[in-house]
């Protein structure tokens, strides 16, 4: 199914929850709706189903304008943060019913490959009520994946499930979308998620789109501060900078400055510097910022050190577990060649080199 929504806005009463917006999905291919809560992913995947018209703008599928025309008339498989499964039927049932509603009647091998895909096979026979929240989310999931509609809109759908489980099944469902014929629709707050998905990805934030491109091109080019923002996790580190030629002088850090391979034009500048480039070790040749430690956060195989430096606070995600007490003195250690830089107007300037699988 190919797509388009062109000067679509949406407004509830006085308050605008799209600002207008062209987008053109690509055919047969994961888009990664991309933004914090309320960043406007919701509001969006509803006009693209049908279940609420846009108060300006249209949407075309296959270059036919259905504007208004409601869910219901449309092939489109759809799952939500709030589940919804036929509380009467067995799992099974529920896998199988959009493929009876084809005509489909052999449906037991198809139904036990996607349950198996899932990790629900051995609920199959089951009902709803007897599930787990995040089980029942899974089956919504599976009924979703076996109608193989030619547009599927899947909005936050692992947000229930726990940490482990999540990371399996967004592996497993990149390998089935990437098998499948549908254009795919996927909403999260992840940037894991988004890179983990690859196809493209739409940053949106505050009802705005930001930037739309491979998924890979908006990480590694985000073409503003607003998208490096959303587009990190945690959150990139900014430092405000004078540029002067190919020098960036950092501000409230006396004697620090960044080399760069290409000039940038004189005045005010940003500069970006993602939690994994900075490091608590000298690896030869890095820029030095001294500071204390304010927070230290284990989490899985990485620890966030939040560092209060005389430029603010900055966060360092350094690998494995590593023990700080609160204000031990550290130094943050950071290479010019890792460095997101801005202008005034807050728009992408220079972007470090791409390096191959970084994310």
């Amino acid at each position: 199914m190919r797509l388009e929504l062109l000067g679509v806005q949406q407004k509830v009463g006085a308050e605008t929850w799209l600002y207008p917006l062209d987008l053109a999905l690509h055919e047969s291919t994961v888009t990664v709706l991309l933004g914090a809560t309320r960043a406007g992913k919701t509001s969006l995947m509803r006009v693209m189903a049908g279940l609420d018209a846009p108060c300006a703008g249209r949407v075309l599928v296959d270059g036919q304008d259905v504007t208004g025309v409601p869910v219901r008339q449309r092939n489109i498989a759809m799952v939500y943060q709030q589940f919804i499964n036929y509380p009467s039927m067995t799992v099974a049932q529920n896998i199988a019913s959009p493929l009876k509603l084809r005509g489909q009647r052999d449906t037991k091998d198809r139904v036990l490959a996607i349950a198996r895909t899932l990790h629900i096979e051995e609920f199959l026979d089951r009902l709803p009520a007897e599930l787990s929240g995040g089980q029942q989310q899974r089956v919504a999931l599976a009924r979703a994946l076996a109608k193989d509609a030619p547009l599927m809109l899947l909005d936050e759908p692992l947000v229930n499930l726990d940490y482990k489980l999540r990371e399996e099944l967004r592996e497993e469902l990149g390998l089935m979308f990437a098998a499948g014929r549908s254009t795919v629709v996927y909403a999260t707050t992840e940037p894991s998620e988004a890179l983990l998905l690859g196809g493209y990805t739409a940053v949106l934030d505050a009802g705005e789109l930001l930037q739309y491109g491979p998924t890979i091109e908006v990480f590694q080019r985000p073409k503003s501060v607003r998208v490096a923002r959303a587009f990190s996790d945690p959150p990139m580190n900014f430092l405000a900078g004078q540029a002067q030629g190919g020098t960036l002088r950092v501000r409230q850090a006396e004697g620090l400055s960044l080399a760069l391979a290409a000039p940038l034009p004189a005045g005010e500048a940003t500069i970006g510097l993602r939690a994994t480039d900075l490091s608590l070790h000298d690896r030869g040749g890095d820029c030095q910022l001294a500071g204390r430690v304010q927070l230290a956060e284990i989490s899985g195989s990485f620890t966030y050190v939040h560092v209060q430096t005389s430029v603010g606070n900055l966060v360092a995600q350094v690998p494995g577990v590593s023990h700080h007490r609160l204000q031990d003195p550290v130094t943050l250690h950071f290479s010019s060649r890792q460095a997101f830089v801005f202008g005034a107007d807050e728009a992408l300037l220079h972007a470090p080199e791409a390096r191959h699988g970084a994310h």
